[in-house]
């Protein structure tokens, strides 16, 4: 064991630790727990908010996975993944302001809650719990992957047990301390990703002899490397071009991120987030896939991608520093997972349980289910991750294509189209969902675009065409709606 590198990332677990314990005491002393536990009371500042919607975005995919295909790919790859640097912007921009005041006057505490009062719709509450807990599976499994990966790297122990190390971690400070935990460790973890990026690029470049011998190195291994289509030029303008609707556009359709959209305390601290994230965002895409990259020119012939960063840390910097800037992909995936247990817990607890199992539930009986419905979602998804595959980012971004195509209209129609019903809804809902899932299984990548594309249209026309078709049926419901939130 390299215990020079292990300490560093001992130390930032243990903080991690620190905050969730210190934010229970916090909650057990609240009067108002669902909504402090799953929102964190709707206070967060603007750096705050920057962050976790920073950390809570970027994930294995980003830290691990991504820079692994872009050490397979090349700089075509980067290409592909600075879209996402607009993605904190475009959310808040485009949910902003209108998004919290509704959700405010609704009382929704999840994205959940917000649909069923828009739409008046048990149909559609059960749509989106089954919806968020299928596809945030997957995402999940693909972050445990990551953790336990990076953990096996670094300690030199198995998989099996960097696994467990890393579930145990994750799910005892999420269970312990809810969203008020979640989004001061996405702060930390923000921070550390913003310098882990930096320190790590740097160091790449000067091992590598500058960025001049890079590029000879990788144009003697294979020219295609730094041209605009990949390694095996496969990566055609119009597939790269409709990336921008699943890492750029969609993102306003992913659960996770939406909601952090509801919980910032003023108009203030939403333009600072504006700002603060998208620089911070920017840095971390287009710093970790470069330096993937980069690395190999350094370290040439690494067949796992997904190890990549890991070993490079290792190779390019001391053993203590090594440590420090692996926290960054640990922060990732940490944030990501943290924030996705507790949407799918809240899917499981508040929106299905309270809904309509017990109603009438008292608030010992809510945290118990939501402690246990955090847990046990998380022991299942370590079971799935004991047979991890060969590149976690395939996951993660069927998980995005999958949210977004369920979600995104029935979000953003349902904050800007008044004639939006639940009939539009249901509709849109059940189309993106099912289209998505059949041509990602029998036709992916139809005419060379990715597969998000069509299942978004799909879900559009037919949400806009059944709202239309079912309009006077519901006339009276609408203006009732309008009147009282919109």
């Amino acid at each position: 064991m390299n215990w020079g590198v292990i300490i560093p990332l001992v130390i930032f677990i243990l903080l991690v630790f620190f905050i969730g314990i210190f934010m229970s005491k916090r909650n057990r002393g609240s009067n108002q727990f669902v909504s402090d536990y799953y929102l964190g009371g709707r206070q967060l500042g603007g750096f705050i908010l920057a962050m976790t919607m920073v950390a809570t975005y970027g994930s294995a995919s980003s830290f691990i996975g991504g820079p692994g295909i872009a050490y397979q790919t090349g700089l075509a790859w980067v290409l592909l993944a600075v879209i996402q640097v607009v993605t904190g912007y475009f959310v808040l921009t485009t949910l902003g302001k209108k998004f919290a005041i509704i959700s405010r006057k609704m009382n929704a505490v999840t994205l959940v809650d917000f649909l069923k009062t828009r739409y008046e719709s048990n149909v559609v509450v059960v749509l989106s719990a089954i919806s968020i807990i299928v596809f945030l599976f997957s995402s999940l499994a693909a972050q445990w992957v990551g953790g336990g990966r990076l953990i096996q790297s670094v300690i030199g122990i198995s998989y099996e047990s960097a696994l467990t190390i890393f579930a145990i971690t994750v799910l005892l400070y999420v269970s312990i301390g809810g969203f008020r935990a979640v989004v001061l460790t996405d702060s930390l973890q923000g921070i550390v990703m913003f310098l882990g990026t930096v320190i790590l690029l740097v160091a790449t470049i000067h091992a590598g002899g500058g960025v001049g011998n890079i590029m000879n190195e990788l144009v003697q291994q294979n020219p295609n490397l730094i041209s605009p289509y990949g390694a095996d030029q496969s990566l055609t303008p119009l597939y790269v071009s409709s990336f921008w609707i699943l890492v750029g556009v969609g993102v306003v359709g992913l659960p996770q991120v939406a909601v952090r959209a509801m919980s910032y305390k003023n108009s203030r601290a939403m333009h600072q987030a504006m700002i603060i994230g998208t620089v911070v965002v920017g840095v971390i895409m287009l710093g970790m896939h470069l330096t993937g990259v980069f690395a190999r020119a350094v370290i040439p012939g690494i067949e796992v991608g997904d190890s990549v960063m890991p070993l490079l840390a290792m190779e390019v910097l001391p053993a203590w520093l090594a440590g420090i800037v692996l926290a960054a992909p640990m922060a990732a995936i940490m944030s990501t997972v943290d924030s996705i247990l507790l949407l799918v817990s809240s899917a499981i607890v508040k929106d299905v349980y309270l809904n309509y199992i017990n109603p009438n539930a008292n608030e010992k009986q809510v945290r118990k289910w939501s402690f246990l419905s955090t847990a046990f979602l998380g022991i299942a998804v370590f079971l799935v991750a004991i047979q991890p595959p060969d590149l976690l980012i395939w996951f993660n971004l069927f998980s995005f294509g999958g949210l977004e195509s369920v979600f995104i209209w029935p979000i953003v129609l349902g904050l800007y189209w008044s004639k939006g019903n639940k009939y539009g809804a249901i509709a849109g809902m059940i189309v993106g969902m099912t289209s998505y899932i059949l041509i990602h299984t029998y036709y992916p990548n139809p005419f060379g675009m990715h597969t998000v594309v069509l299942p978004i249209g799909l879900s559009l026309v037919s949400f806009v065409v059944m709202s239309l078709l079912t309009q006077r049926k519901t006339e009276k419901l609408r203006e009732q709606l309008i009147n009282h939130y919109l």
